[in-house]
């Protein structure tokens, strides 16, 4: 394992930090909270607010918004043990959280049926997790730093770029105005996974205000329950730290700047692997060095933000988005290699008019700027050795215009056109429309299109292809402009029933339809993974989503949701086939009870995952009886079932629960051929630990606490 070095510039700004407290109050020259420039979209920040206990739904879909968004509540953060961003859609079926592959532990999302790369991931409307921070972004987000995540269907708004081709998914951090000096909270888990967060809000005067968040998890012991000679999880140990700044002037001036660095340490595979030493040549005693992976995973990120209010009632204004990041990534897999540094920049200028209640303009330009550099040592049995250093700028600067007419309550449309100059492929036109009419107050209909564009990263956005024994063929170190255009819609029916307001039937369609993409495919060659554009076949996706939500009696929810997917693609050789992998469907039913004064909780999620199409070299694979795992070349459908039960004190709350319930399990999740001791060799050239379809882990049960202490004037 490797050693870890400590974090120390932003420890000290946090140690800092904590050294001051006093008050601090947002808002405007009326004594109306605002949010100056549009910078949160909506969300507004203020001190002087009343502590007081209500019961927050933990998914909704937000009424208000044009386009089709599920928000995930703090309460909802709360249902599960949320230790992560990955693990944190549970209760949702428009987002499918699952492993990139056996051994590392990435996690991947799936949204409209495709990989989490064509989501945009924006931190309070600024883009992250791209490039090398992608493949394991969604764990290095804890659950319990965040006040809610919204989930938006389609190509939405042109403002932060064109990359949300599916949608994006906006997290909302803990704010430096919430009146909660102090926040703790720890959970452990059944296979020795630990996790502690700790955050502070601190307001120091009338117009400067603070947030500290730390984080720090790990495992201390690694498990083989299915006894393949891997490592069930692999062992880790994760340090975060951030620290975000508010400074509200009294000419209505914001300015929001930050700093967050990380340092994560992964081990898989076999137990006893050493980078240093391993060898894919056969001693003279037999005896086989273990395979496994070495990943060491740091960043550090700053931003900036700036609202200027050119006018008293702030009709008018300008703001400035900055953002840095650089993630650096020190992977080994068995013999192979992957070393990558990035430099990653995000400035965006607009400016906003709201020229009266029924027409709002932003105007703006925008670039985002990429310097990779990726050393890439591929030996595997079997194939030529692939040694290269690459270097690759990938830039983009763009502007934008985006109107917005309201008419009232009834009928709101935005209309968005955006041109970008890509450094390697020219100028491009991405426009974007959304659509928003509701003819009478029950009734909520939305429609939304546009074209998306991003450059593809195929090794970082596939982490799983390092850990199988195949070698690389194709276009697998070329950056190819996919490009994609989505359309679909929205229909909310709010009905008459039920102890709340918040009985819904909601359903939901779109379409992605790709005119260019990457296609990694495992079944063109034998014991080979091939990279290459689609030039002119066809990629699509069909999503269609029901929800249903309803309060039957008083502090008693229900929601139930499914979702079918229809994934096509053209493979060489195949034609046009259902794309390997995707499960088809999903169906999610959340009961959560509270008694009087939320002092207990009780939820329940029950989960239904459909079947997906195996690849080729899966269809043959059978148990020690000889039947075949994989009939009619589908995985099964499968069920899961989480439970937890929260005790609520003043100020601590207590909860245990478990996960998977059900302990059902992926079978032979590695694959290939097997050695004398029966079991798969990791140098065979039909090694295989990225056919992941289900959980890796058996039943989990877990405790945790939350500790809060509010502020008290």
């Amino acid at each position: 394992m490797n050693k870890y070095i400590l974090l120390i510039p932003a420890i000290a700004i946090a140690v800092f930090s904590c050294a001051v407290n006093a008050a601090a109050q947002v808002v405007d020259a009326n004594g109306v909270a605002i949010d100056t420039a549009g910078i949160y979209d909506g969300r507004v920040d203020s001190l002087n607010a009343a502590v007081f206990v209500s019961r927050q739904a933990g998914n909704f879909i937000s009424k208000g918004k044009p386009i089709r968004t599920e928000v995930i509540s703090a309460a909802g953060l709360c249902k599960m043990a949320c230790c992560n961003l990955a693990e944190s859609f549970e209760n949702s079926a428009s987002v499918t959280v699952g492993y990139s592959d056996a051994v590392t532990g990435a996690r991947q999302i799936r949204l409209l049926g495709l990989s989490g790369t064509y989501t945009q991931m924006l931190d309070e409307n600024r883009p992250v997790m791209r490039g090398l921070s992608s493949p394991f972004g969604l764990s290095y987000v804890p659950g319990q730093w965040l006040e809610s995540i919204q989930i938006a269907k389609g190509a939405s708004s042109v403002i932060n770029g064109v990359e949300s081709i599916t949608g994006q998914i906006n997290l909302e951090h803990r704010k430096p105005t919430d009146e909660k000096p102090l926040f703790i909270n720890g959970a452990v888990m059944s296979d020795t996974k630990m996790d502690l967060n700790v955050a502070s809000s601190l307001q120091m005067g009338p117009n400067w205000s603070t947030v500290i968040l730390g984080h720090v998890s790990g495992n201390l012991e690694s498990y083989d329950h299915n006894h393949d000679g891997f490592m069930d999880d692999p062992k880790m140990l994760q340090f975060n730290v951030a620290n975000r700044w508010l400074y509200y002037a009294d000419n209505g001036v914001q300015v929001r700047f930050g700093v967050r660095a990380l340092q994560d340490a992964r081990q898989g595979g076999q137990e006893g692997y050493d980078r240093k030493t391993y060898s894919l040549d056969m001693p003279s005693d037999g005896v086989t060095d273990p395979w496994g992976s070495d990943i060491l995973n740091r960043s550090i990120n700053g931003y900036l933000k700036v609202g200027v209010p050119l006018t008293e009632d702030n009709s008018q204004n300008i703001a400035l988005v900055a953002d840095y990041n650089y993630q650096k990534m020190d992977s080994y897999f068995g013999s192979t290699s992957y070393l990558g540094g990035q430099h990653s920049a995000f400035a965006n200028l607009l400016y906003q008019n709201e020229v009266n209640e029924s027409h709002k303009f932003t105007l703006g330009i925008s670039s985002t700027y990429d310097v990779l550099d990726e050393n890439l040592y591929r030996l595997v049995a079997f194939a030529p050795v692939y040694d290269r250093d690459l270097s690759t700028n990938l830039a983009n600067a763009g502007i934008f215009g985006e109107y917005t007419f309201h008419a009232g309550d009834k009928f709101t449309s935005i209309v968005g056109l955006r041109g970008d100059w890509y450094n390697k492929d020219g100028f491009k036109f991405s426009p974007r429309v959304t659509l928003k009419y509701s003819p009478v107050e029950e009734i909520v209909l939305r429609a939304n299109g546009g074209r998306g564009l991003r450059y593809a990263m195929p090794l970082v956005d596939n982490i799983g292809v390092f850990s199988t024994g195949k070698r690389f063929e194709g276009i697998f170190d070329e950056h190819t402009l996919e490009d994609a255009w989505t359309f679909g819609g929205n229909l909310t029916y709010y009905l008459p029933f039920g102890a709340s307001s918040n009985t819904y039937l909601s359903f939901d369609y779109f379409r992605t339809q790709f005119s260019q993409q990457v296609i990694v495919d495992y079944e063109h060659i034998l014991n080979a993974i091939e990279f290459y554009n689609l030039n002119g076949g066809r990629s699509f996706t069909d999503n269609y989503q029901v929800d249903f939500t309803v309060d039957p009696f008083e502090r008693f929810t229900v929601t139930t949701t499914f979702r079918y997917t229809n994934a096509k693609v053209e493979l060489a050789g195949k034609g046009l086939v259902e794309k390997p992998m995707t499960s088809n469907l999903k169906g999610v039913l959340n009961l959560q009870y509270s008694t009087n004064l939320n002092k207990w909780i009780f939820d329940f999620t029950a989960s239904v995952n459909g079947s997906s199409r195996v690849y080729d070299f899966m269809k043959e694979l059978a148990d020690e009886d000889g039947n075949l795992l994989y009939k009619n070349g589908r995985t099964p459908v499968y069920p899961l079932l989480y439970l937890q039960v929260t005790r609520r004190f003043k100020g601590v709350d207590v909860y245990i629960g478990g996960e998977n319930l059900t302990n059902f399990k992926q079978k032979y999740v590695i694959v290939g051929d097997k050695g004398s001791d029966g079991l798969v060799n990791p140098r065979s050239s039909s090694f295989d630990a990225s056919a992941i379809w289900g959980p890796l882990m058996g039943i989990k049960v877990y405790a945790g606490f939350r500790f809060t202490l509010w502020k008290t004037e």
